[in-house]
């Protein structure tokens, strides 16, 4: 934190009246959950198919004539890319994103078709932040953090902003996709009365870890694997840490099960389709992890899926 700005509530609500000014809110659906009404953000609705479209905006547009002239470098397993990519591609910004190559291919054509260079990376075998690193020295451009970012974390934010305005009040609770903690910290700052649940895929809860612990901390050797490809990074930052401790309730992981049970849900009760990052929250709730009252919102992050996958997913019963 000491080389960079920390996010703070006013740059959320200029994120909001940002946000505002070019994209419509998302809904902010009823649904009932073990005979409780609660609600759920349907993020999966955003032009690019996820809240990231948000952050990858309000970074890019408090960038100046200089930076902007420079390009920016991205990293993300999709949706940042789609993001940062619709951004530079209406701000008229150079953007090459440095994606997995086991990313969804859905995820890979659609950057493409924002116009966005794309660097791929193994994953795993290649640390992905010194792939972009080396980007940024070689080209002179500007790193726009998937998660680690002050201003990626206000974008993100903007979404807690129309919650409050859609549902009349705080929420007394909302229940979070969990990466790398950009949208939990995001939406942490934009709802101060709001308890803030984190959820993340079992064995990559690297945000929950790091807040019980106090410290940032890493993912161990040979995790598991997730068919959550969103919520995959090896750790958090320092900044996101610095806004969730002591903030954020205890973290909650959730299986591929799980998450698939939540997708179907979703697409049941809600003709959504949902990725299955994008589902985490939603399947904590459904699993009973998170208790839910009348003011519960659950964020459904990201609706970027491929047909295939999403119809065996639906069809698994």
């Amino acid at each position: 934190m000491s080389d960079i700005r920390a996010p703070n509530r006013d740059g959320v609500l200029a994120a909001a009246r940002s946000v505002a000014a070019i994209l419509p809110p998302t809904p902010l659906l009823p649904v009932e959950i073990g005979g409780v009404r609660c609600h759920v953000k349907a993020e999966s609705l955003q032009p690019v198919g996820a809240f990231k479209i948000r952050g990858g905006w309000w970074r890019l547009s408090n960038l100046d004539d200089t930076e902007r002239a420079r390009g920016v470098i991205a990293v993300s397993s999709g949706n940042h890319a789609q993001g940062v990519a619709w951004a530079a591609r209406r701000l008229g910004i150079a953007a090459a994103i440095v994606m997995p190559r086991n990313a969804p291919q859905v995820k890979l054509q659609a950057t493409r078709a924002l116009g966005a260079e794309i660097v791929l990376y193994d994953r795993p075998g290649q640390n992905r932040d010194d792939v972009a690193a080396k980007l940024v020295e070689e080209r002179g451009a500007v790193l726009v953090h998937a998660f680690g970012d002050p201003w990626v974390i206000e974008g993100q934010g903007s979404a807690g902003i129309e919650i409050e305005a859609q549902l009349g009040r705080a929420p007394s609770r909302l229940l979070v996709c969990c990466g790398g903690g950009g949208l939990a910290a995001g939406l942490a700052l934009a709802c101060p009365e709001s308890a803030i649940h984190i959820v993340e895929p079992h064995g990559w809860d690297m945000v929950g870890r790091a807040i019980a612990a106090g410290e940032v901390v890493h993912v161990g050797e040979n995790p598991p694997s997730t068919i959550c490809d969103a919520l995959q990074p090896d750790t958090t930052k320092p900044i996101n840490l610095s806004v969730l401790q002591g903030r954020a309730e205890p973290g909650v992981t959730v299986t591929d099960e799980e998450v698939r049970a939540a997708q179907r849900f979703a697409f049941g009760h809600l003709n959504l389709v949902v990725e299955p990052g994008g589902a985490a929250a939603l399947a904590a709730a459904l699993a009973g992890k998170v208790a839910v009252d009348e003011d519960t919102v659950i964020m459904v992050t990201g609706g970027n899926t491929d047909a295939a996958s999403f119809a065996a997913t639906i069809t698994d019963r």
